[in-house]
């Protein structure tokens, strides 16, 4: 099992053109069974080189062969014409559920800038089993705002696992009700807007007690000895300062032994953030 995280920064490459073909290139070559995105646009022909088109509808196309999920975050309307901007995810294997999370947006003096934020959750039918594999993209401005959002995370993650824990099928009840199994073995990957040395990385892999499955940077799973790969910084752009790593890949515990390869693949430069790989056996 393949799976992509990358922050696409609305195809907008080092120049200042958006070019989404080259995006879709370079998810086509790297070949995944989930394609997990943050900011997608839609309709927002403000945004550095005019994103005015419906990179939602672009991207799902240029995927048949794989199932959308589509989350905007934020949603403006102006003349009735929705803009939108937010996470994607797109699976090969067949999804089971799909659950969609609006994260903490406390109010923050210190940082009145921002935008709501949020969660995806598939259950998908991987070939080891059923997965919850979920995407993210988190506050950038307020430390305040991003701490309730791995909190919240944190209290989603626990309830999952505890779910999973007490599940027993009724079919006597309404197909609403029907869900079906949702395990607490998971996959979180997206942009979290932290580095590795910040409280918040430390908050969302701190164990929890009871029946939560402790959630593992994969890739100290398998780079224990390596520096981190930036995952933004390259190719000259304007932010950040300097090279860095913001975008991860958290699997629970009971998945790590399953870990084959994490990789940030540095040499496109088609978004301000590297696309990264995750390969489970």
């Amino acid at each position: 099992m393949r799976v992509v995280s990358w922050n696409i920064h609305w195809g907008c490459g080092k120049d200042g053109r958006i070019r989404i073909h080259a995006i879709i290139d370079v998810l086509r070559k790297l070949n995944p069974d989930v394609i997990c995105l943050q900011e997608v646009a839609s309709n927002h022909a403000e945004l550095e080189g005019n994103a005015a088109s419906n990179q939602f509808r672009q991207l799902a196309g240029a995927f048949g062969g794989y199932q959308p999920v589509i989350e905007p975050t934020s949603e403006i309307y102006q003349n009735n014409l929705p803009r939108q901007f937010g996470n994607m995810l797109l699976s090969k294997y067949r999804i089971n559920q799909v659950h969609r999370y609006l994260l903490p947006w406390p109010p923050d003096p210190n940082s009145p800038a921002g935008m709501p934020r949020g969660l995806i959750e598939a259950v998908v039918d991987a070939p080891g089993g059923k997965v919850r594999v979920l995407t993210t993209h988190l506050e950038y401005y307020s430390p305040v705002q991003r701490m309730a959002q791995v909190r919240h995370i944190k209290y989603l993650h626990w309830e999952a696992c505890e779910r999973a824990r007490l599940f027993q099928p009724d079919p006597s009840m309404d197909s609403p009700y029907q869900l079906g199994f949702r395990p607490g073995s998971a996959i979180y990957c997206g942009d979290f807007n932290f580095t590795p040395d910040s409280p918040d990385y430390q908050e969302l892999i701190a164990p929890d007690e009871g029946s939560a499955l402790p959630l593992v940077d994969a890739w100290r799973l398998r780079h224990p000895e390596i520096a981190r790969a930036p995952t933004a910084g390259l190719h000259g752009f304007k932010w950040p300062e300097r090279a860095d790593c913001f975008d991860y890949f958290f699997v629970t515990k009971d998945l790590a032994q399953r870990v084959t390869e994490v990789e940030v693949q540095s040499e496109t430069a088609a978004s301000d953030h590297q696309p990264i790989v995750l390969d489970i056996a």
